[in-house]
């Protein structure tokens, strides 16, 4: 034990040195300034990534400016995007610098995890704002890509770092064989220093299997009849605590809820339960089609950490002409949605960023109607293909990985892939697929699943404009139902049939540590391969 410990402090020794190397290489005058006459390698590589930090609030600053470029609407919009999700970005590099405090050999792996987590998130809300300005009108796009330009290749060239400290303390590690399997590790249980740990996690408190209303005894409860405190749910999110480490609790009663709800970053530990996913609706129709940018259609977005949803409908009924127009927007990390319906047309569910657990959930729509660059696994889960516009066909996902080694991945395991009797009617004419790669490195993987003949035989399809089949990683394993048939799959290299061993690393307790963060919630819950 000693041995192992000696040779992963000496691992860590080289890599970091490794790292203040590049570091310094990459923003030699910058890192100067921020280090000082500093010569260890780990004080080196807090001040790379407070550099990245400082970059990040520079451009911050710089799109105020750009505010009289953007006389085009959406414009303007992105840039508001853009503020919020670097503002996010500059959050989780300070985390990472924060972690980089007083260094303890033995516990390198939960630091690196830690940091492939908050980096990965990084490189993705930096993305998720360069987007924001597709088919916008101006130069307030392009300007923004130049001011990001650096920061963007110091998270990058950070997140890469990390990954190659994993990859060593892998190789002295037996039990590190699944991170090499996985490519990139999903992160482990500790969290950001700055989000409160839940109460539930150390003492099982929170029985979602079996919790009603009344037995988790709801903080504020919310009516239309005006049986409640409130009738309204954002009403009900005024009163909860900044921060807390404990589960505050909104019940939610019959009805259909017409507004739009944030359930914002200082939100921590909010649970939500209604009287089931077809009593309790949450219903918006904001859409890219009537001049909303595809982030801000969502109907409802979770964003404060540990979230928890159970038996709640959330819809958008735009419709398949009015293209983007999301149901739910996920950017909680460690959130949880058990008996929900997630129900709209193009790009119903947008699984962002962070750490996403989702149970006996239904989840309809037509064109990337799951779509994102968080860690998102779906268990028992049901995808429904809707009938599309006329010349559309279907997606059941688009991954948006940008960065080979970020962490992030949709997985389906134990699902059923289906079709609404409407869409059965075309599916000749409109032909719907597993997925297609939305990014360059998109990775989804569907295992031990019902796959029906909804789903075209060639299963996968290319991304309209830039092709990204040749660097993706879609796989597939043990599934079953007529649309499952591989032998007339696209003839990708890209595309995986993953042997049973190869696909349990795809499963909740190796993809994101589940049984530190799921299993105490209550949720039905299987850690590896399912019995099906």
């Amino acid at each position: 034990m000693a041995a192992d410990a000696r040779k992963k402090k000496i691992a860590a020794i080289i890599v970091f040195s490794v790292i203040g190397v590049a570091m310094i290489v990459a923003v030699a005058s910058s890192l100067e300034k921020a280090a000082g006459d500093t010569s260890d390698p780990k004080e080196l590589i807090k001040a790379g990534f407070q550099v990245a930090a400082d970059k990040l609030n520079e451009v911050i600053q710089n799109s105020n400016t750009l505010k009289d470029l953007a006389k085009d609407p959406m414009a303007s919009q992105a840039l508001d995007v853009c503020k919020e999700m670097l503002d996010t970005s500059t959050e989780d590099l300070l985390a990472a610098v924060d972690k980089m405090g007083p260094f303890d050999a033995s516990k390198m792996n939960e630091y690196v995890e830690d940091l492939k987590v908050w980096l990965s998130a990084a490189v993705n809300h930096q993305q998720t704002c360069l987007d924001a300005f597709e088919g916008t009108k101006g130069e307030a796009g392009e300007k923004m890509k130049g001011f990001l330009k650096t920061a963007q290749e110091l998270t990058s060239n950070g997140l890469a770092m990390v990954s190659e400290i994993s990859s060593l303390l892998g190789s002295l590690n037996s039990n590190s064989h699944r991170r090499r399997l996985l490519g990139s590790s999903s992160g482990g249980q500790s969290k950001r220093v700055y989000k409160p740990l839940p109460s539930w996690i150390g003492a099982r408190k929170l029985d979602l299997l079996t919790a009603t209303p009344q037995s988790l005894k709801p903080n504020v409860v919310v009516a239309q009849d005006g049986t409640g405190k409130y009738k309204s749910i954002n009403e009900a999110l005024k009163e909860v605590p900044k921060k807390s480490a404990q589960p505050f609790v909104i019940y939610i009663k019959e009805g259909v809820y017409k507004e739009y709800v944030i359930v914002d970053k200082e939100m921590t530990n909010v649970v939500m339960i209604g009287d089931g996913p077809t009593k309790t609706r949450i219903s918006g129709s904001k859409n890219y089609a009537d001049g909303t940018t595809t982030m801000y259609t969502a109907t409802f977005a979770a964003v404060g950490d540990y979230f928890v949803a159970k038996g709640i409908g959330f819809e958008n009924t735009a419709g398949a002409a009015k293209h983007q127009a999301v149901a739910l927007r996920v950017q909680s990390d460690f959130s949880i949605f058990y008996n929900c319906y997630i129900d709209a047309y193009q790009d119903t569910l947008y699984t962002q960023t962070y750490r996403q657990y989702y149970r006996d959930c239904t989840i309809s729509g037509t064109v990337d109607f799951i779509f994102g660059d968080g860690v998102a696994m779906f268990q028992n889960c049901r995808m429904v293909v809707r009938k599309p516009g006329e010349s559309q066909s279907c997606m059941v996902t688009a991954q948006g990985r940008t960065d080979k080694n970020e962490i992030t991945a949709i997985v389906l395991q134990n699902c059923t892939i289906t079709g609404e009797p409407d869409y059965m009617a075309v599916k000749d004419k409109n032909k719907a697929y597993l997925g297609r790669p939305w990014k360059g490195f998109a990775r989804v993987v569907v295992i031990q699943s019902q796959i029906d003949d909804a789903i075209a035989p060639e299963g996968w399809t290319e991304w309209t404009g830039e092709k990204f089949h040749t660097s993706c990683f879609v796989a597939e394993s043990g599934n079953r139902g007529a649309g499952a048939d591989m032998s007339k799959r696209v003839k990708w290299q890209t595309l995986k049939k993953l042997t049973p061993e190869q696909a349990a690393a795809f499963t909740p307790a190796r993809l994101f540590e589940g049984d530190k963060w799921v299993k105490p919630s209550g949720v039905p819950y299987v850690s590896g391969m399912m019995s099906v």
